[in-house]
């Protein structure tokens, strides 16, 4: 009876909590509703709040940005700038223990090239003495390929030190002149033709030096070869001539010939010299051994343009040297030695009537025996 009497209390207790939440469920769900939105109230403002904060707080340290902004852009600057000199200074370095290298590597050829024989000659003193090795190899071709300010021969157009074309098979050392103006060429110190052993002219030619235009032919407009100053000094020719030139001043002094010619024509070639602006640089060599040399103006309808031409100290052979097709301001013929030994009555040294000056001072040129090198 008593468990009975429980049972019932349980199922009346069920019954009437069923109804109370039935009764208040909607009040509970407004409860909710309502705590959700004060929950959203309240984020709201507080998310206003922080964004507010973080506006001032912007505001007061903006002008400390402002002032740290240069010291943090330096100190930035500086790292990379640090990083940059670390690489540079090491191919600085490694740049200096290469180079070092090599000059040890091409030590005999540099020194025989310092006692002054030209690169020919070197070459071959150590081919035939057995001791070419890599020294030679690596100047003749990573450090130090042909150039005119070493000496080597082969056909040069200014400004490039580099020969356009270059074979062991032909020693000429030839300049072409065109449309870059050059501010100076010298050359000095120089045997030329058939001067030195086992040497010979270019097959076909007969002119040892040639300095000047060239003359039309078939398709070929004439040139000439234009100079601010022509220093022609100290040479030994079989044979001289100069025709065909127009100078300014004309300086023949100080000569000695077997046999002599010297009959320029007064007339009115204008002083000159050569600037053109962003001109070439000098082309300065000096010592070596060539079988014929040649600066001219090989291009048709292009004049030639050099403001120095200064040819010192040539001691030629097997040919005659020639200044042809050439307008120059002031022209320098001074203490050459010419002539075959073969009397007075050819003449050797030659300046034709063709030569034409303004000013000429023709002094002290004497006729002496004098026979070939």
């Amino acid at each position: 009876m008593r468990h009975r009497l429980k049972a019932i209390r349980g199922f009346i207790g069920l019954i009437l909590t069923t109804a109370l939440s039935v009764l208040l469920y909607p009040f509970k769900q407004v409860f909710r509703g309502v705590c959700f939105v004060g929950r959203g109230i309240w984020w709201t403002i507080r998310g206003i709040g922080r964004m507010f904060m973080a506006v001032i707080h912007g505001i007061i340290a903006t002008p400390g940005a402002i002032w740290r902004t240069p010291m943090r852009m330096y100190r930035r600057s500086v790292v990379w700038r640090n990083w940059v000199l670390e690489k540079v200074e090491y191919l600085q370095s490694e740049s200096a223990k290469w180079k070092t290298t090599f000059n040890i590597l091409k030590s005999p050829y540099s020194f025989l090239r310092m006692m002054g024989l030209s690169p020919q000659m070197a070459v071959g003193l150590l081919a035939v003495g057995g001791t070419t090795g890599g020294g030679v190899i690596i100047n003749e071709t990573i450090l130090a390929e042909p150039s005119f300010s070493k000496g080597d021969h082969g056909i040069y157009t200014a400004p490039s030190d580099i020969p356009i074309v270059y074979s062991n098979e032909d020693n000429t050392l030839r300049v072409d002149l065109g449309t870059t103006p050059v501010g100076e060429i010298v050359i000095e110190n120089v045997s030329v033709g058939t001067a030195y052993a086992n040497s010979a002219l270019p097959s076909g030619q007969t002119n040892v030096v040639m300095v000047g235009g060239t003359a039309a032919s078939s398709g070929f407009t004439a040139t000439w070869l234009e100079v601010g100053h022509l220093k022609i000094n100290r040479w030994r020719c079989d044979t001289f001539e100069m025709s065909d030139v127009e100078a300014h001043t004309l300086n023949i002094k100080y000569n000695a010939s077997d046999g002599q010619a010297i009959a320029p024509v007064a007339g009115t070639p204008r002083a000159r010299a050569i600037g053109g602006g962003n001109r070439a640089d000098s082309m300065i060599t000096s010592g070596g051994t060539y079988d014929q040399i040649r600066i001219g103006a090989p291009t048709s309808a292009t004049n030639g343009k050099v403001d120095v031409l200064e040819l010192t100290n040539l001691l030629t052979k097997g040919g005659k040297c020639l200044l042809s097709r050439i307008k120059a301001g002031t022209i320098d013929v001074e203490f050459m030695e010419t002539g075959l030994g073969n009397g007075f009555a050819t003449k050797e040294f030659v300046v034709a009537t063709s030569t034409k000056y303004k000013i000429a001072n023709i002094a002290d040129n004497v006729e002496e025996s004098i026979s070939p090198p």
